[in-house]
Parts: structure tokens; sequence; C-alpha cells
């Protein structure tokens, strides 16, 4: 069984996060896609919205009609520690300048390539029109990548749309 695995705080859970999702398991030939929550996620500020454990169970909601998708809470922080015992992992292009960034790693290049080393196939979703060089890009419609978590929080009015049913019905974002 091939499992892919697409790190996020899924904070709200939006239409790109599945459409990600689903093409990764699509082009990459997947038989699951698991979302990964970190309990403390690198990068993200704390205590920002629903729970870990509110977002899990919006997530297993989502997943419940989904037989191909999991949820999976993990204490690991860095892709590469989340995406070990992967056959892929599923990104967003603005999370790939990230992993790719040495000041996640201490500064040092070195731990940085060695961690890129280590990553299962990586598969990243274009972004708002930034198309990253050198990876393997997934192929997801273009109004993906305009989509934005941060929007649906912030109530702006187009981002209504993008909030999974789940997500809106659980009233978590309201």
């Amino acid at each position: 069984m091939a499992v892919g695995c697409y790190p996020g705080s899924f904070n709200p859970p939006t239409v790109a996060h599945l459409a990600v999702a689903d093409a990764g398991r699509r082009q990459a030939g997947l038989d699951r896609v698991d979302l990964v929550l970190s309990r403390e996620a690198l990068g993200k500020p704390v205590g920002v919205g629903p729970s870990l454990d509110e977002r899990r169970a919006v997530l297993e909601a989502v997943a419940a009609t989904r037989p191909w998708l999991g949820v999976v809470v993990t204490d690991a922080r860095l892709i590469a520690d989340i995406a070990a015992g992967y056959d892929a992992v599923l990104l967003g292009a603005d999370k790939w300048v990230q992993v790719v960034d040495p000041a996640w790693y201490g500064g040092s290049a070195a731990a940085r390539d060695q961690a890129l080393d280590a990553l299962p196939r990586v598969l990243v979703a274009p972004r708002a029109g930034h198309r990253p060089a050198g990876v393997e890009l997934l192929v997801v419609p273009d109004h993906v990548g305009h989509v934005s978590a941060s929007a649906v929080r912030d109530g702006h009015d187009v981002a209504a749309a993008w909030i999974l049913p789940e997500a809106e019905a659980s009233g978590l974002w309201r």
C-alpha cells in the first residue's frame, strides 16, 4: 500500500487542501493520503483558532466520506521528520520555500541538505503563480493556488466558499 502525507495546520481545512490531497493521490498512485497535524506546528502561532483536537475532529469528519484519506497527529515538526516512513509528501509551494530555508535547521545548509535527502517523493502544489523549480509539481486547478485558510479565518467575502462543508458545519471558524 502506497501512502503519502500532507502536513498542515488545516486551520480551517479548505477546498485547496482537499484538491492537493486528491491530486497527490492520483498523480503519485497513492492508496491513502494522511492529513498530518503537528501538536506544535513549526512556524505557526500557538493558540490561534480551534484547538488541535477540534481540528482533528473536523478532519476526521472530512476523511469519513473519503476512504482514501486518513488523519494523523504527530509530535514531529520538521517536514523530513513528519514524512519519515511515507512514500510521498505533499506540500504547497509556500511550505516548500520553508523546507529549503536553512533557517529552519538552525541556519545550517548541511542540516537542511541532510533533511532534504531523507525526504520521500516530494510533490508540490503551485500557489498563486509560484511554481518552484526542481521539484515535481502537482497538477491542481488554477483557482486552488489562490485559496487561503488565512483569508477564511479573516472573514474575507470570497473566502467563504473555500472552507470545506465539514469545517463550516462545525461552526469553529465563525
